[in-house]
């Protein structure tokens, strides 16, 4: 059977149910293993699985929590220091890259304002590859779980104004830092951001009748105080109503963007303005809010922040993105529990899941989002990536493209918002391409001067097909019976792509 063929037909198997994942004849342990690192990374690689075969998967799941003590490889930090834009601060990058400013009184003119605007791509373009570098090449692989995690979580879309010069300073200054910390000063990271601030709209948030300077009338912009309780904390069903969502707009009024040197001296683009601060009292989920400018607003998000409702809301998401598309409930009591015993700490809650008896006998009862897909094949395959755009090309024909989220509830992590007969036909040609070395991974973007090549001595290049029988000893513990004699029957060359076009593969 032709290759085209026999991958169409897995995928639309895969895509009906027709096929399903199960077990091989393996050890229980290298199953538990597998299991382990599918969760706790963005896929296996061969060296993942020898290392927790070493050290055993309790301490492993213990040093994923505790990434600060886990050296990254050299090769990697060459790589993200080449990436200079990920090196400035929220206000720089506007300096540099944001609107051009008058000049002696001149505009400057509609030319000269694209090729600024050309050359701030540059800023998207670094962040998404130095987010691909880090998937495939951290040793700190949950840490690079979480952060697409919370990312999703607090969403914010690159395509939104000047979004797009903040978005590579929001992941990693406001998630990055706190991925593995309180929940508490996450919350308060995202909030006071500039790329938050601008996506929500809460830059505009100001006391009703404020007057600018130049005469603009501003008043109460509700769309973050709605959303942060809606999707960021409490939940749709938080116990939250109207009036606590008006009274939080107005305890966030102010709440803006730094303009001009006077307010940028700490480079974080948030800036407090009091004259557009309603100092008038407000009442927020039964407490009263003592007039305190901005610290009103720190105290309310401290409010959401221990709320029962934002446990429990926090826990759900968790085990939904860690153990199925409907988690247990007395898991997710027990996240939230542990979520309010310890102020939010988020190790504490993520050990409390990895513990537990659902996680570690939930191997297969989730499906892979686009992402997770595209880098968990190519983080098998092991090959050398330093063109990124392969990658995230395919996630964008797949639905998913990085920072391309245009609603602040962030992509779904659920099977029935991925598996379909087309997009698993997508998957399986992928599949093909990156198994067959067809993909330019290894070669510069001729068009993408945002990448700089460095020398990599990681594994297979471009032009290089996927070793199938190192693949399907990796894979082994996962290959149902019926992939494994299909794998069997296939000619040498076309058993990498099965393998991974595979069901038991787009399951983990």
């Amino acid at each position: 059977m032709p290759l085209r063929r026999l991958l169409i037909l897995v995928a639309v198997c895969c895509a009906l149910g027709l096929v399903t994942p199960a077990s091989a004849a393996s050890s229980a342990d290298d199953r538990q293993i597998l299991q382990i690192l599918n969760r706790l990374t963005l896929g296996p690689t061969a060296a993942d699985v020898a290392h927790v075969k070493a050290i055993g998967i309790d301490r492993y799941i213990a040093e994923q929590l505790d990434p600060e003590a886990i050296p990254e490889p050299a090769l990697l930090k060459q790589q993200l220091a080449k990436l200079d834009t990920l090196q400035l601060n929220p206000v720089q990058l506007f300096d540099q890259y944001g609107p051009l400013p008058k000049v002696g009184g001149v505009k400057p003119t509609p030319e000269e304002q694209k090729a600024r605007r050309q050359a701030a791509r540059i800023i998207v373009q670094q962040e998404a590859a130095a987010r691909i570098f880090r998937a495939l090449y951290s040793r700190r692989q949950l840490q690079e779980v979480m952060v697409n995690f919370w990312f999703n979580h607090f969403n914010v879309f690159a395509g939104k104004g000047l979004d797009r010069l903040w978005i590579g300073a929001y992941e990693e200054q406001a998630i990055r830092p706190y991925a593995l910390g309180r929940f508490g000063d996450l919350l308060l990271a995202t909030a006071q951001h500039p790329a938050m601030l601008f996506y929500l709209d809460n830059w505009e948030n100001s006391a009703a009748g404020t007057t600018l300077p130049n005469g603009r009338k501003l008043g109460l912009n509700e769309n973050y105080a709605r959303e942060v309780m809606e999707l960021h904390t409490l939940g749709v069903n938080g116990g939250y109503s109207q009036a606590d969502v008006i009274a939080l707009a107005r305890i966030l009024t102010g709440w803006g963007l730094a303009r001009g040197p006077d307010q940028q001296l700490d480079g974080t683009g948030f800036y407090f303005n009091p004259a557009r601060h309603d100092f008038g009292p407000k009442e927020f989920l039964g407490s009263l809010m003592e007039p305190a400018g901005e610290g009103e607003g720190i105290s309310a998000l401290d409010i959401l922040a221990r709320s029962p409702a934002t446990a429990h809301h926090i826990a759900f998401e968790l085990a939904q993105y860690f153990v199925s598309d409907n988690p247990p409930a007395d898991l997710v009591d027990r996240l939230a529990a542990r979520f309010s015993d310890t102020s939010g700490d988020i190790r504490e809650v993520l050990a409390t899941l990895f513990a537990s008896p659902e996680f570690r006998n939930s191997a297969g009862d989730k499906y892979k989002t686009p992402y997770r897909f595209v880098l968990s094949a190519a983080r098998a395959a092991g090959l050398s990536v330093e063109n990124p755009q392969p990658l995230l090309g395919m996630m964008a024909r797949l639905g998913m493209p990085l920072y391309g989220c245009q609603t602040p509830d962030g992509y779904k992590n659920t099977e029935s918002a991925w598996l379909s007969p087309e997009a698993a036909t997508l998957r399986v040609s992928f599949a093909a391409a990156l198994a067959g070395g067809n993909l330019p991974l290894a070669a510069a973007p001729a068009d993408h001067p945002a990448i700089v090549p460095v020398a990599s001595t990681r594994g297979p290049t471009a032009g290089e097909p996927v070793d199938a029988t190192a693949l399907e000893h990796l894979l082994a513990p996962i290959l149902s019976p019926h992939t494994r004699a299909v794998v069997a029957a296939a000619p040498p060359r076309m058993r990498a792509a099965l393998l991974l076009g595979s069901p038991d593969f787009m399951h983990y």
